[in-house]
């Protein structure tokens, strides 16, 4: 049956070589990569060098290190950020051993001799599940980006909450003040903040959002905020009337313009 090369790897651990081989040719012949290990110390190194290995498939019984053990440090390796999955294989069907291993990690098991379609068709479920919980965290990963933004533009507005309701602390300078005397601006925003008063006059200076985000300090989607806040207090339209009516060489046009 024909298929598709599969985006994971499989890491096939066993120190026989030839089930190894065995396993690594039915494998790859049914559109699985694979790469074959001999020994448990081997295949932490591959699993490490190679962030593409999804699945692993190994012996219960090796000598150094076992399969539970393997898995377990593998486990410690990927940490939360690389899901895995992994199949026992045993020639030894000890109730406990399995038991064990199934608590240590281990997704499901096959006792030897191995039905190979049996194995391909569990190897397949896996894969499916790896490829699910793959999709969970780069989900769980735009959240907390989403979720770090809000909490900075929370902790920028209660900045400039407490900057409005203490004007006069020491030590609070405003982009304005900083820059030396800046022509007043209409009194169509008083109502802003001191934060607000920043942007608008970058805005007015024709400064985009990232070079604003970078002269201030915050985020490019906290300045997106600030000027939306700004346009609606003010009741205008857009970046252009709002630059036109903080520009000292359009005072006529700007005292029109903000006088309704």
């Amino acid at each position: 049956m024909d298929k598709l090369v599969s985006d994971v790897k499989v890491l096939v651990v066993d120190d026989q070589p030839l089930i190894v081989e065995e396993l690594c040719e039915f494998l790859e012949s049914n559109g699985y990569r694979c790469v074959p290990c001999h020994a448990s110390l081997k295949a932490i190194e591959r699993f490490n060098e190679d962030a593409s290995i999804g699945l692993v498939l190994c012996d219960l019984h090796m000598p150094v290190m076992d399969g539970v053990e393997l898995v377990k440090e593998l486990k410690r390796i990927a940490g939360k950020r690389r899901p895995f999955e992994a199949i026992m294989l045993t020639g030894r069907a000890d109730k406990q051993d399995v038991i064990k291993a199934l608590r240590e990690g281990f997704a499901d098991y096959y006792q030897k001799p191995v039905d190979l379609n049996e194995l391909l068709e569990g190897l397949q479920r896996q894969e499916a599940v790896l490829l699910e919980r793959q999709s969970n965290y780069q989900h769980l990963g735009h959240l907390n980006e989403k979720l770090q933004f809000l909490a900075e533009s929370i902790d920028d507005l209660y900045q400039d909450l407490d900057r409005a309701r203490h004007p006069a602390q020491k030590g609070t300078r405003s982009v304005a003040e900083e820059e030396g005397a800046e022509p007043p601006i209409p009194a169509v925003f008083d109502a802003l903040s001191p934060r607000q008063v920043d942007v608008a006059r970058l805005v007015g200076k024709g400064q985009t959002n990232y070079q604003i985000a970078c002269e201030l300090g915050i985020t490019e989607n906290t300045v997106k905020l600030y000027v939306s806040q700004v346009l609606r207090l003010t009741h205008m339209h857009n970046r252009t009337q709002l630059a036109l009516a903080l520009s000292p060489a359009n005072a006529g046009l700007r005292q029109r313009m903000t006088a309704h």
